[in-house]
C-alpha cells in the first residue's frame, strides 16, 4: 500500500471518528458549593421584562436565596416579602457560568426540584458568548416552562437562517420550525416534552430526574429521564466517561439540515434563573387557570413561591 493511500485513509478514519464520535470524558463536575465556584450571581436587570429583582451574590447568601450543601445546591426565590406595587420586583437568583462549553460538549444536569407556581417562569439554558452576542452566537432552552401549565419545552433561538425539518427523529412534539428570534414572536423552534413528568409539580412529586444535552456541529439533541425510570447507567452514576449513541431517541432533536449549528451557536454559557411574569409567564397568565393578574399575585403572595425552588445534585459537563 503507498504511503499516500495510507495517509489518505489514516485522515478519513480522523474525520470518522471526529465527526461521528459519541463517546465523552468528564470535563467540570459541579456538586454543592462548585455551583457558587463556578458559576457568577448576576445582579441585572430581568432582559424578559419579568416582575423580578435579581440579586446580587451577598443578598442572595444572606436571604438564603443560594445554599450549598456537600450534595445539593438550591437556588431560589423570596417567599416571605410582600411587595410594594411600586417597588422592584420579588427577589430571585440568576447564575451564569464562568465556564463555556462548545460544539462537542453535553451537559447532564440531575435535578431534585424546579421552581414551581403561578407567575413563574423558570429554565435551565445555555447562551453564546454571556448573552453579549445574543442571538447571533445561539440560545438552547434545556429546561423551561410558565405557570405550572403543560410539559417543558426543549428550543433553539438563533440569528436567521436557521430551520428545522418538519419531520425528525424524536419522541417530543414539534412547534415552530423557525429558530430565528425576529419571528414568531422569538418563540424559537421549540419542542414539546409528552412526558408529564417533564416540568414543575408533577417532575417534583415523581421526586426529580435528568436532563442532558448533545451539542455539536451536526445536531443539538435533549433528553429527560424521568426518577423511576430507565435511566442509562453512564447518565444515573454520573460516569466519567459517557457514550450518547446508547442513550436513545432524544425527546428534541435539532439536525443541521437547514441551519448552520456551527455558525449560529459559539461557545456556551449556562444558565439557571427564576423570573416572575414578563413577556411568556404574564402574557400567557390570563389562559393559566392561575387567580387574579399576575404581577398582583406575584406581589401579594408570598407564601405561595415556598416550592419556587431549584435544587440540582449535579451538573456534570463532557467534552
Amino acid at each position: 500500500m503507498s504511503t499516500s493511500l495510507t495517509w489518505s485513509l489514516k485522515s478519513l478514519l480522523v474525520f470518522v471518528s471526529a465527526t461521528w464520535a459519541a463517546t465523552y470524558t468528564v470535563s467540570d463536575t459541579y456538586i454543592g458549593q462548585d455551583f457558587l465556584n463556578g458559576f457568577e450571581v448576576q445582579n441585572i436587570p430581568d432582559p424578559t421584562n419579568g416582575r423580578v429583582n435579581y440579586v446580587d451574590a451577598a443578598t442572595a447568601a444572606s436571604d438564603n436565596l443560594t445554599f450549598a450543601s456537600s450534595t445539593n445546591f438550591v437556588a431560589r426565590a423570596d417567599f416571605t416579602t410582600i411587595l410594594d406595587p411600586n417597588g422592584p420586583g420579588r427577589n430571585s437568583v440568576r447564575l451564569m457560568s464562568n465556564k463555556q462549553y462548545g460544539l462537542g460538549s453535553v451537559l447532564v444536569a440531575n435535578l431534585n426540584h424546579m421552581p414551581e407556581g403561578c407567575g413563574t417562569w423558570p429554565a435551565f439554558w445555555t447562551v453564546g458568548d454571556q448573552g453579549t452576542d445574543w442571538p447571533n452566537s445561539g440560545e438552547i432552552d434545556i429546561i423551561e416552562g410558565v405557570n405550572n401549565v403543560g410539559t417543558n419545552q426543549g428550543t433553539l433561538h438563533t440569528s436567521p437562517g436557521c430551520s428545522m425539518p418538519t419531520s425528525r427523529t424524536e419522541s417530543g412534539t414539534a412547534l415552530q420550525s423557525d429558530c430565528d428570534t425576529a419571528v414568531n414572536g422569538n418563540a424559537g423552534c421549540g419542542v414539546s416534552f409528552n412526558d408529564p413528568k417533564s416540568f414543575g409539580p408533577t417532575f417534583n412529586n415523581n421526586g426529580g430526574g435528568w436532563y442532558a444535552v448533545e451539542l455539536t456541529d451536526d445536531f443539538v439533541k435533549i433528553w429527560f429521564w424521568a426518577l423511576g425510570t430507565s435511566v442509562p447507567s453512564d447518565v444515573s452514576v454520573d460516569s466519567s466517561t459517557i457514550d450518547t449513541d446508547n442513550w436513545g431517541t432524544p425527546v428534541a432533536y435539532f439536525p443541521n439540515t437547514s441551519c448552520s449549528l456551527s455558525s449560529h451557536f459559539g461557545p456556551q454559557n449556562i444558565i439557571i434563573n427564576l423570573t416572575f411574569c414578563g413577556d411568556w409567564a404574564g402574557a400567557v397568565y390570563s389562559t393559566s387557570g392561575c387567580p387574579s393578574t399576575c404581577v398582583d399575585y406575584v406581589n401579594n403572595n408570598p407564601a405561595d413561591f415556598e416550592n419556587a425552588y431549584f435544587d440540582f445534585i449535579s451538573l456534570t459537563a463532557y467534552t
